[in-house]
């Protein structure tokens, strides 16, 4: 759990620097926008022990990851790894609405969505050039 609060403080604080600086990563590529905005209403929720975001969000978030999965990069982000991970992305969203659905145990729904959203901020931190 500390470590889930040290990514959350950390990708605050890169959101909050982005913007400070100039257009952020969510501007120039709003799919990833899109896709956070499902993430972070059903990952918090989580963290405080509340699963129902993510139990009635699940195929909305198959919807965005497939809708990011479609866009087109940014050109200064379009690189293999970004594009591998956006597929696991997809992936990761599809199989995670199959737990939701099959009635899944929620430490397996949250294991899950944990993963989910490791890709996530591996995607954010490549777009920033950070190494993971």
């Amino acid at each position: 759990m500390k470590n889930l609060l040290i990514q959350a403080s950390v990708l605050a604080f890169s959101l909050f620097a982005c913007n400070a600086m100039g257009q952020s990563t969510f501007d120039k590529w709003p799919a990833l926008k899109n896709f956070h905005s499902v993430m972070s209403e059903t990952f918090h929720p989580m963290e405080d022990g509340n699963l129902e975001p993510i139990k009635t969000r699940s195929g909305e978030m198959v919807m965005k990851a497939k809708e990011l999965a479609k866009s087109d990069i940014p050109a200064e982000f379009n690189t293999p790894a970004i594009q591998s991970a956006v597929k696991r992305l997809q992936k990761g969203s599809k199989s995670l609405n199959k737990l939701v659905k099959g009635k899944a145990g929620d430490e397996e729904i949250k294991k899950s969505l944990t993963a989910l959203h490791d890709v996530f901020h591996e995607i954010v931190g490549l777009c920033r050039g950070e190494k993971h």
